[in-house]
């Protein structure tokens, strides 16, 4: 039942956009949020993101993602470590999570609004979206039937969205990871999956499309990265590929500990110790010092960052954290 949770919760969110993409209608405020997000100022991100919502009340866009930027709060907050694995497993109901469900619920609203007046490519990406992101909370509170609910309907979206437009390259980032999570599931998950009526998918077709989301993704280009990097060290153990995967998204975004606690972790577990250390250092030195943004500067947050960075470098050798 965890896998199956695991496997809908994590199919998309929005993220930083690719160098070389079908660039969707999105006002300058809602990229520089997007950045600030990724370099971990979430309060300075949402900041922007309401101005957009401000601007455009009747655009799905800003409440989506702000939403988000919640989103990589609450991953923050319950981040931990478990089978020797960094990641943000499960937690339980907190009252935060209403306001999360109000404005992913509002965009829903807003995207079908615009879609009964005329059929939209970009409309239907935001609210699969906007699904997408309410499975995510529901599978970190783990709770199985909302989310294949929820992540049934994204998937629905999402296909109707590259339909209209195939060139519309952030509709391959869930899409993709859709069909890697079904597809990676054990074999009872899939039997319940089965009895649940969860469509199907392929891993080897959700890579192609991770693929092409890399190349022709615009702002899901970093969540094609993040999450098909932590996918290949989950449920293939191809670390190596999932550390090319996740570099450009440390040198890019340095201020994110989340992004070098995960990124640490998978050298760990190629044996790079040395490497290691350094990136689980980073991340405890951007907690500690009230850096890292709203990720690090949040106290929930940067506490758990902290525990989850001493935690991992008591697991390596000595004289590698000595380096």
């Amino acid at each position: 039942m965890r896998r199956l949770v695991l496997s809908i919760t994590l199919a998309l969110a929005f993220c930083a956009p690719g160098a070389f993409a079908k660039k969707l209608n999105a006002p300058p405020e809602a990229r520089e949020g997007l950045r600030l997000m990724y370099a971990g100022d979430t309060p300075r991100a949402i900041e922007l993101f309401r101005k957009v919502q401000q601007a455009q009340p009747e655009n799905p866009m800003g409440y989506l993602l702000e939403v988000n930027a919640l989103w990589w709060r609450m991953y923050c907050a319950a981040c931990e470590i478990k089978w020797n694995t960094i990641d943000a497993f499960k937690r339980g109901k907190l009252p935060e999570d209403d306001h999360y469900f109000e404005l992913a619920d509002k965009a829903i609203a807003l995207g079908d609004a615009q879609l009964a007046k005329s059929p939209s490519a970009e409309m239907n990406l935001y609210v699969g979206m906007g699904y997408a992101l309410k499975a995510r909370l529901y599978g970190l509170r783990m709770e199985a039937k909302p989310v294949a609910r929820a992540g049934v309907k994204a998937r629905e979206y999402l296909l109707r969205a590259a339909q209209l437009d195939p060139e519309l390259g952030d509709a391959y980032t869930g899409l993709g990871l859709y069909n890697y999570f079904v597809d990676a599931l054990s074999w009872w998950a899939k039997m319940l999956r089965f009895f649940m009526g969860i469509p199907g998918g392929t891993k080897k077709e959700g890579m192609r499309l991770l693929e092409r989301a890399l190349r022709e993704g615009d702002m899901s280009v970093g969540e094609a990265r993040f999450y098909y990097a932590k996918n290949l060290r989950n449920y293939d153990q191809n670390y190596a590929r999932a550390v090319e995967l996740l570099t450009p998204l440390v040198e890019e975004y340095p201020t994110n500990p989340i992004f070098q606690l995960v990124l640490g972790d998978m050298h760990a577990k190629l044996g790079h110790h040395a490497q290691a250390a350094k990136y689980f250092q980073a991340a405890q030195k951007l907690a500690s010092h009230g850096t890292g943004g709203g990720l690090g500067s949040n106290s929930a947050c940067s506490t758990r960052i902290q525990q989850v960075a001493a935690g991992a470098l008591a697991l390596l050798p000595r004289s590698a954290v000595g380096n």
